[in-house]
């Protein structure tokens, strides 16, 4: 990695985080919560990649910061911190959780063909980062709720994202899987 070569070779205080899938207001509709909370509120497919099982560990933005700023403040130079929330998830069960908080049905859900490679799950060893004081304080509740709530009153903010070169790219990944998809819920 470059940035710890610079702590090698010239003793640069570099400290590396690596956070799992963070989430929050403001992030862009390309990513698995924003793109399906946009969907749902125009009450289009919710494109869920293979039987949506796959899990992840999922990080509010916030709690994402203070574990940078943490690090930052309390960490050692040349180390690399893994910054997890706690709050492993099925994607099916996310998708569920996100039509519920939006009031719309789960046949808006389609289960379309996985990506190549796609990873069962993913998860880290947030312990290195604990012992300098950090821990997440939001709980996946609370903060997917105020996620939810922050793109239903800002679509102003995403609407014009989610036209011309994203609507491209969109339709690019998800159209032929979609035509090929299956309903999920009722």
């Amino acid at each position: 990695m470059l940035a710890l070569s610079y702590w090698t070779t010239y003793r640069f205080a570099v400290m590396v985080t690596r956070g799992s899938n963070t989430y929050g207001p403001n992030q862009y509709p390309e990513k698995f919560i924003p793109l399906f909370v946009t969907n749902a509120i125009d009450d289009q497919p919710l494109p869920l990649y293979g039987d949506g099982r796959q899990r992840r560990d999922w990080l509010a933005v916030e709690d994402h910061c203070a574990a940078i700023e943490q690090v930052f403040l309390k960490g050692a130079p040349g180390q690399i911190y893994n910054v997890g929330g706690g709050n492993e998830r099925e994607n099916l069960m996310i998708a569920q959780q996100l039509l519920a908080y939006l009031g719309k049905p789960k046949s808006l859900i389609r289960l379309v063909e996985d990506r190549p490679g796609h990873d069962r799950r993913y998860a880290v060893d947030c312990s290195k980062v604990r012992r300098i004081g950090w821990q997440p304080t939001v709980s996946f509740d609370a903060g997917l709720k105020k996620t939810v709530e922050w793109y239903r009153k800002n679509e102003s903010w995403w609407r014009p994202i989610k036209s011309g070169e994203f609507r491209q790219y969109y339709e690019e990944q998800y159209r032929r899987r979609l035509e090929q998809g299956t309903g999920c819920g009722s």
